[in-house]
């Protein structure tokens, strides 16, 4: 809006083979959505505008620059092309746009961009727009623009508060199946955009939504111009439920009425999941993200959380669906769920409080394996090594020893006795009735023993 205002208030006339206002973009989707804004934002205004992209013929592009226009859309590649061939020039130019500017900005727009850069008027007004800024980017930002002013709505990658993310742990195989589950399952995923990595992917993702009858389109780079057109029109009309895209669509994909976000493959970059997302919850309405994980891409999930600063929630899967998850995770699962937080192996180890008796059939040690030797290290008949080296420095004491006789745990104390021979002693301990032994490993309160079992371990670590 500031840029039509500008423009038609300033009383200069457009020149032939000349443009006023040059708007970049990164897509060609995107390019035709900004150039469609400024054609329904100013159809009251005397404004020309033109789209200019790769993939369709440059004849008519040439025409429409022949007479000059206000307001220039392009990506990068077909507007140097269309310079380099002398079809226009960009000496008259009052402002200068780079949307999705950390995109732009990245290796694989940087020196197209310079090249343009070096074709513009030094007097000009600059901006540039995007969700997201990486700190090497804005430094580099930092570097093209003079004494810039910096305007920031929310803080920087921060979601839209009305989307409800949740993430699924699956397996890589089990995603085709899961999405179908959601689909033909959830009522509430009414039009849906799916993301995936490659563009092999989405076509395969597209087809197979179509075999169960669920009515979907991919668009991505091996498409023409006109088939991604024909794709993004269907959505917008709703005779398409599930559109299939790389992250060419993540930018600029503006549709009203999606409900959906699924990420089917996480993003390598980081950023790019919050402009996936944000395709939905636009314009004040609510929206739901879904993302799945495979083991395989955990780590891109650690870095998008820690951009976002947050941890996703964690949804419980379908039967038939579920995927070993990492300890973190399930703790996180267990919160969402209300249930302790404590992992389930921190549970298993979780010392026995004093007095407490130990199950039948195990002490605090761990069960032993048969009947070991006794403690002046002759052998028994569970194979129990010789001579480890007693409690309290004493040779010969069996770790995996049975006691002969009867047996109790000392739960007093915290210590495990076993009656041996009459003898009570600090060594293998023994259950309720007598009939396994194990050793118990630090339960005795002799700091010096365990100083001990500890320099023992580390000479035989060491070969000492």
């Amino acid at each position: 809006m500031p840029i039509l205002q500008r423009l038609a208030e300033s009383g200069r006339a457009r020149q032939p083979k000349t443009a006023r206002a040059l708007i970049l973009a990164p897509t060609r989707e995107l390019a035709i959505q900004v150039e469609e804004s400024f054609k329904s934002y100013g159809r009251h205004l005397p404004l020309r505008s033109t789209c200019i992209f790769g993939g369709v013929g440059e004849q008519p592009q040439k025409v429409a620059m022949s007479r000059g226009v206000d307001i220039l859309v392009a990506t990068p590649g077909r507007l140097l092309d269309l310079l380099n061939q002398g079809a226009f020039n960009l000496s008259s130019l009052e402002v200068f746009v780079l949307d999705e500017a950390d995109r732009m900005l990245d290796m694989g727009f940087i020196h197209d961009i310079r090249r343009v850069i070096k074709l513009l008027p030094p007097s000009r007004h600059n901006l540039f727009f995007s969700a997201t800024m990486p700190e090497d980017i804005a430094g580099l930002a930092g570097s093209i623009l003079r004494n810039p002013a910096r305007v920031e709505v929310t803080p920087v990658s921060t979601p839209v508060e009305r989307i409800t993310q949740r993430l699924h742990f699956v397996g890589k195989t089990a995603k085709h199946s899961l999405l179908r589950y959601i689909m033909l399952n959830d009522p509430s995923v009414e039009r849906v955009i799916v993301f995936s990595r490659t563009k092999h992917g989405a076509n395969r993702i597209a087809e197979n939504l179509e075999k169960v009858g669920v009515k979907a389109a991919a668009i991505h780079g091996n498409k023409s111009q006109n088939r991604r057109q024909e794709a993004l029109q269907g959505f917008r009309d709703g005779t398409i439920r599930a559109l299939v895209a790389t992250d060419i669509a993540a930018r600029g994909i503006d549709v009203d009425g999606i409900t959906h976000v699924i990420n089917f493959d996480l993003p390598d970059v980081p950023e790019t999941y919050v402009h996936r997302i944000g395709r939905t919850a636009r314009a004040g309405a609510d929206g739901a993200a879904i993302t799945f994980c495979s083991s395989e891409e955990r780590d891109e999930l650690k870095q998008v959380e820690r951009l976002i600063k947050r941890s996703i929630p964690v949804a419980k899967n379908p039967e038939g669906f579920e995927e070993p998850m990492p300890e973190d995770v399930e703790t996180r699962l267990r919160q969402n769920s209300g249930r302790s937080d404590k992992p389930r192996h921190e549970a298993r180890k979780a010392p026995q409080a004093q007095g407490q008796r130990a199950p039948q059939g195990q002490s605090r040690g761990g069960q032993s394996q048969g009947r070991g030797g006794d403690r002046q290290g002759r052998p028994g008949d569970g194979r129990a090594p010789q001579g480890q080296g007693g409690q309290n420095g004493r040779p010969g004491q069996s770790r995996q020893g049975q006691g002969e006789g009867q047996g109790s745990n000392n739960t007093q104390s915290g210590q495990s006795r076993n009656r041996h021979r009459g003898r009570g002693y600090d060594g293998p301990a023994a259950n309720r009735d007598g009939n396994a032994g194990s050793q118990d490993r630090g339960s005795t309160g002799d700091a010096g023993s365990m100083m001990e079992r500890v320099k023992t371990g580390f000479g035989r670590l060491f070969g000492r």
